[in-house]
């Protein structure tokens, strides 16, 4: 059986408008500036959804999806779902966004799906909504990438709206 259902991002703690963070305005410093995180859809990589800049005090993105049950767990599919079954994920992009409000990625964050605790997957597949908590700087200061898993990330299952 097929559900559509929802998945919002919550996302805190963005690291500012630099990469690294604290480098002089002046051009003097190599660095990435006026850098924004957005989710970006699948097969589409400069498709993005709602580029929020580095400096936000939060950014929240939801996206639509279906799940399917199947002989090893739950499959979520969306625009915006990438990977195969089993290894299922959203990428965050980090990017520069330019005078013409041109986006170039330069780091990526990959919020595990397939990382999910079973038993909130089960409550949302009856709650409608999963939630994905996390702050977006990393031990460095810098926009957080690569994989990210409990307890970098905290999963809830909540009430739609």
């Amino acid at each position: 059986m097929t559900a559509a259902l929802r998945i919002r991002i919550d996302a805190v703690d963005l690291p500012g408008p630099t990469c690294p963070p604290g480098v002089p305005a002046d051009g003097s410093v190599p660095a990435y500036r006026n850098i924004h995180v957005a989710v970006q859809r699948r097969d589409r990589p400069a498709e993005l959804l709602d580029p929020q800049p580095g400096d936000a005090p939060s950014a929240t993105w939801t996206l639509e999806c279906t799940t399917t049950a199947t002989p090893t767990g739950i499959d979520v599919k969306g625009p915006y779902v990438q990977g195969r079954p089993g290894g299922r994920f959203i990428y965050l992009s980090w990017g520069t966004v330019d005078d013409a409000g041109a986006f170039t990625m330069f780091r990526r964050a990959k919020l595990m799906l397939d990382a999910v605790p079973a038993e909130v997957l089960d409550a949302w597949t009856r709650s409608g909504l999963l939630v994905g908590t996390l702050g977006l700087t990393d031990a460095c200061g810098t926009p957080l990438c690569a994989r990210v898993v409990p307890p970098r990330i905290d999963w809830t299952a909540e009430p739609a709206d």
